[in-house]
């Protein structure tokens, strides 16, 4: 299957996800990546700020940031790179170019994810062997991803069913290192 009919298939089957499952997805991530003691030990933490039916964010955002982590979310750039801003508390967001919240921050550049202690990134699937993330299409977190270290552990957030075999990929195309669902975090490599 390539890449394109994977994400339709993928965004129909999370379109029939009812507002209950979302809810029940977002604790069963959220608590279970608390639960990592480097993920308790991140001091800087890149993140998103979820929308539509992605795996919900915005509490594990938020508890992050109340458990003392800086936490940098994206904002995207007129050439679909992503610089980042530091997140403090939801009165400190507004709608970016997408519509997506974006902090308000001062921007910190493209490569302020270097100095991130963990790096959560949002997927429409991951592949179970190479631990490929099947984005959107834009681009933006390759290339965001490129910039993270080797040792930074990097997640993708997922709903059950995303975690699969043979996602497509090219060489541009980069891995993270764990898939989280609602049924449990998954090491990649």
């Amino acid at each position: 299957m390539d890449k394109q009919n994977m994400r339709r298939r993928l965004n129909a089957a999370r379109s029939r996800l009812s507002p209950e499952q979302l809810r029940h997805n977002a604790v069963k991530v959220r608590e279970t990546l608390l639960e990592q003691p480097w993920v308790q030990m991140a001091g800087l933490v890149a993140c998103y700020w979820s929308t539509g039916s992605e795996p919900d964010t915005h509490g594990l955002v938020f508890a992050l940031w109340k458990h003392g982590a800086t936490v940098i979310l994206p904002v995207l750039r007129d050439d679909d790179d992503l610089d980042w801003a530091v997140y403090d508390g939801p009165d400190t967001l507004a709608p970016g170019r997408r519509g997506i919240m974006e902090p308000v921050d001062t921007r910190r550049g493209v490569e302020a994810i270097r100095t991130a202690a963990l790096v959560i990134v949002p997927a429409l699937a991951v592949d179970r062997d190479t631990g490929v993330r099947l984005g959107r299409g834009g681009g933006s977190y390759d290339r965001a991803l490129a910039r993270v270290g080797p040792n930074v552990p990097t997640v993708a957030l997922l709903h059950d069913g995303e975690l699969v075999e043979d996602v497509p990929h090219e060489p541009h195309d980069r891995p993270v290192r764990y898939a989280m669902t609602p049924s449990g975090l998954t090491s990649l490599m």
